[in-house]
């Protein structure tokens, strides 16, 4: 499955349709209205052929039609358990690989709500390791350029480490908080998973979550 994760907009209508069966349409306002396009690269060109992958691979499939008015029906698709079980493990995947591209490590911490918090935890420490490993060969690189190569050639070396060393701080608080029970609303995200994960009521609270989320930084939308 993992050959095919290079397009964030499918990750982004499996987050949306994991919380309840909508049209495509509905998804792209989910999407806009959760603040996942701020998350992650959204294509919105694409959205109905994303869907119609996303059906054709068996992680939606169709759940009736729906009708608002004058307009034409439109079919619902809900999300299939095959579907959870590629958001989870795509989840996973951005979450724990170090690729350079932090872009998609904000696109799995936007849905990192899809796992349990404890295995977030153990994801992280897996991302700690590798970062940590490659700010030491990264730091001990450019200390091997400097007086030999002039700084106006290093600055971007010097950017990346601090990056590297910001997010290895910021993942170690974050960790911390988690573990120790101080992240707010750590309940909440335990019970969605003590309950059968993101199913019925525990999905809609993660939809309005979500869009309180988005309505208190200022989403347009």
């Amino acid at each position: 499955m993992s050959g095919r994760r290079g397009n964030l907009t499918a990750l982004a209508v499996l987050s949306v349709a994991a919380s309840k069966p909508m049209h495509p349409y509905e998804m792209g306002q989910a999407i806009r209205g959760w603040g996942k396009d701020r998350d992650m690269k959204v294509k919105w060109g694409s959205l109905y052929s994303v869907v119609a992958a996303l059906e054709k691979r068996g992680l939606l499939e169709a759940a009736g039609t729906a009708r608002e008015g004058n307009r034409p029906e439109r079919t619902v698709y809900r999300i299939t358990a095959a579907g959870r079980a590629e958001l989870a493990d795509w989840t996973r995947e951005l979450l724990a690989t170090v690729d350079g591209d932090h872009t998609r490590f904000r696109a799995g911490l936007s849905v990192a709500v899809v796992l349990p918090p404890d295995e977030v935890v153990e994801l992280l420490r897996g991302r700690l390791r590798a970062l940590e490993t490659g700010l030491a060969a990264d730091e001990g690189e450019l200390h091997r350029h400097k007086g030999t190569v002039p700084r106006m050639f290093l600055i971007e070396d010097e950017y990346a480490l601090a990056t590297a060393r910001a997010e290895i701080k910021w993942i170690y608080a974050l960790i911390a908080d988690i573990a120790t029970g101080t992240f707010a609303d750590l309940d909440k995200w335990r019970s969605f998973h003590e309950h059968g994960g993101l199913d019925g009521d525990a999905a809609s609270a993660w939809e309005h979550a979500e869009q309180h989320a988005a309505d208190s930084t200022g989403d347009p939308s």
